[in-house]
């Protein structure tokens, strides 16, 4: 008898939802569209879908402000905490008339605070693995809020201060690189500027733009803005030029942008603004979105970051296309199966404009977006409609639970199935394989890190052979010096240090290991990764690119010289260790794993590495011993230190000394 396959265990999603966010309502009009019926319906179609029995369900608690902090002005917090308190009574409404498009009442802090705690709340579960994705049921939205301004029925930035906990607060999670994706139909202005010049966070955002004519307005939202500093080519924003876009084309921007740049950025979690106001019948987005075309935007990013999503509800006015687009995201992360069905067979001809125009501005950065879009795109393509009439909101709940959705008659209709099934079946060759690269992937995504890196320079910081020139512009040449029983292979940018300078920093230089593969029988330098006013090690600093620190790290950790997809040390890293101060490679298994950010020097950060922690307490319990070098590896280091005129021969002699007959 054969024995059965095991049953796949279910996914583990999340959902969050509390009551108590329907406190906030408009004092003065009943019938605003950002409405406590709009978490109301939704609770109500997963309830009535038997979803809720298939979820973890999880209560909101409120967020502290410290974490609102993270992106959020004091002056900002401080009255959104206190502006539903009694003492604001007489001048609440006077408050909100100030700000675009807010109403504040008696249950608006209460109902903020909850917000942003549910999206930090389910953010941490799912980083922690502790659930496999998960889904924040909340108002008021989030991602209109700036950093000291309320707007758009925004008060706090729900998504903003959850990414920024993970990346500030929690750095043992591992999540150092996160992928935020806005499909709400407005853009994300206040996000956008919460991480302009972060590289750590890729903000995608997809949204109605009309040349700055739709909400938000102004130029925030315009394909040119692509970020500033370190996170240049990080902000990605594809701007429609007129209502009425539907699934294909945004199906056309998952193929032909977001897609090949979440290949190559590499996220360790996704977070969605999971507006649904570009859903069909929306008063307010006049899009043509379905409940499928969410699906398959979902699931394509499924295929990212082990499938670690977590989604916060941003806009969405049309109670019934609200409800049914979010069962069909919560049964994609459930991996139901969905039937085909969409509307808008063919994207518009401004679809592909717009796409050739992003992918132009991005290329620089994202090799992987250059070459022109082929022809036959444009020859399908559907002419940019008039700009119609917005079609009311309907208040009924229905009960259809289908994700196959008929649409709105106006314009959305289903004329061809066939094509947008192709359309689909291009999108799904699209697949995320990380064990299987072929060679033009692999050239492709490394041609694109390297792109990005050899634009920033960082002091590389020698305590150890690399003090010497000569030896360290092997590493970069490539070659070897006397001493050394093998050649470095040297650096892809073969170009010399930009400037050299010497520095004297409070860390521990001492000499570990019996032997190398580099020098033979004998030790080799590591630096203690912790400060210690008492102790004084000499470095030379070498300005170089980052690109060329990460062949560095790769040529310090013995590990073969290939192209590799992604680097060991990005954009992301470089953030995090200037506040971190150090950083563990999970990557390298070599003795100098650990980056150590020693301070910065003109404006450029300072990094070394060094062993781990742990190997320091090894060092001092004697498991691995501190040795004398090789008379070779000595004598590199005498010739970096005299050369480089910190040190007699004689005084240089007595500093290696003390490096391994002092204890730890």
């Amino acid at each position: 008898m054969e024995e059965s396959l095991p049953k796949p265990v279910p996914p583990r999603v999340g959902l969050i939802y509390d009551d108590r966010m329907c406190q906030h309502t408009d004092p003065d009009n009943d019938y605003h569209p950002e409405t406590p019926n709009r978490i109301k319906v939704i609770w109500r179609k997963l309830h009535s879908a038997g979803i809720l029995q298939r979820c973890v369900v999880l209560k909101a608690k409120e967020a502290e402000d410290k974490h609102i902090a993270l992106v959020h002005k004091k002056k900002h917090i401080d009255l959104i905490r206190n502006v539903s308190s009694p003492e604001f009574d007489s001048r609440r409404s006077k408050i909100a008339s100030k700000f675009n498009s807010i109403y504040l009442n008696e249950g608006s802090s209460k109902s903020a605070y909850l917000a942003a705690g549910a999206v930090i709340e389910v953010s941490e579960k799912v980083a922690k693995g502790e659930l496999d994705s998960a889904v924040a049921i909340v108002r008021p939205p989030g991602h209109h809020a700036e950093p000291n301004e309320a707007m758009g029925f925004c008060l706090f930035n729900n998504v903003a201060i959850a990414a920024s906990y993970l990346l500030n607060e929690r750095p043992e999670l591992g999540i150092r690189k996160i992928l935020i994706v806005d499909w709400d139909v407005h853009h994300g202005n206040g996000t956008q500027k919460m991480f302009y010049d972060d590289p750590r966070v890729l903000f995608f955002s997809v949204h109605r733009h009309e040349n700055g004519s739709f909400y938000p307005s102004g130029d925030d939202g315009s394909y040119t803005m692509i970020g500033e500093g370190l996170g240049s080519g990080y902000n990605i924003n594809v701007p429609w030029e007129h209502a009425r876009c539907g699934d294909a084309d945004y199906f056309a921007v998952w193929e032909h942008v977001l897609v090949p740049v979440a290949k190559a950025f590499n996220p360790d979690m996704i977070i969605i603004s999971e507006g649904f106001d570009a859903a069909i019948d929306d008063p307010l987005g006049g899009c043509c979105i379905t409940p499928y075309g969410y699906a398959v935007m979902l699931e394509k990013l499924m295929e990212f970051a082990q499938g670690r999503v977590m989604m916060a509800l941003e806009g969405g006015y049309n109670l019934d296309s609200l409800a049914k687009s979010v069962l069909a995201c919560v049964k994609t992360l459930l991996k139901d199966k969905y039937a085909v069905a969409s509307s808008g067979a063919y994207p518009f001809e401004s679809t592909w404009r717009v796409i050739q125009a992003v992918r132009k501005k991005l290329s620089p950065f994202w090799p992987t977006l250059g070459g022109e879009l082929p022809k036959k795109f444009f020859v399908t393509a559907k002419k940019a409609p008039a700009v119609p009439e917005l079609i009311s909101s309907s208040d009924s709940d229905a009960e259809n639970d289908e994700l196959a959705y008929t649409g709105s008659e106006a314009e959305c209709s289903i004329n061809s199935i066939e094509v947008v099934e192709d359309v689909i079946a291009s999108l799904s060759t699209l697949t995320v394989d990380e064990n299987n690269h072929s060679k033009d992937q692999i050239a492709s995504s490394s041609a694109s890190w390297r792109s990005n890196l050899s634009k920033v320079d960082i002091w590389y910081a020698s305590f150890g052979s690399n003090m010497w020139i000569r030896r360290f512009l092997c590493y970069i040449e490539g070659g070897q010096v006397e001493g050394m029983q093998a050649p470095s292979p040297g650096s892809v940018d073969k170009n010399p240090p930009k400037k050299i300078l010497w520095k004297i920093v409070p860390h521990r230089f001492f000499l570990g290991r019996s032997q190398t593969r580099t020098w033979g029988v004998g030790s080799v330098a590591f630096l203690h990764p912790e400060s210690d006013v008492s102790s004084k090690s000499y470095m030379c600093l070498f300005k170089i690119t980052l690109e060329q620190f990460n062949d560095v790290l790769v040529q310090e950790n013995r590990l073969r010289p290939v192209e590799a997809i992604n680097p060991l040390f990005d954009l992301s890293d470089l953030v995090s260790i200037t506040k971190t101060k150090s950083l563990n490679l999970d990557a390298l298994k070599g003795w100098y794993s650990n980056v150590v950010c020693l301070g910065t020097e003109g404006g450029h950060p300072i990094l070394t590495m060094t062993c781990s922690n742990s190997d320091i307490e090894l060092f001092k319990s004697g498991n691995l011993p501190m040795n004398a070098p090789s008379k070779e590896y000595r004598d590199t280091l005498v010739k970096g230190l005299v050369e480089g005129k910190q040190l007699s021969e004689e005084e240089a002699v007595a500093y290696i000394n003390d490096g391994f007959t002092r204890p730890l």
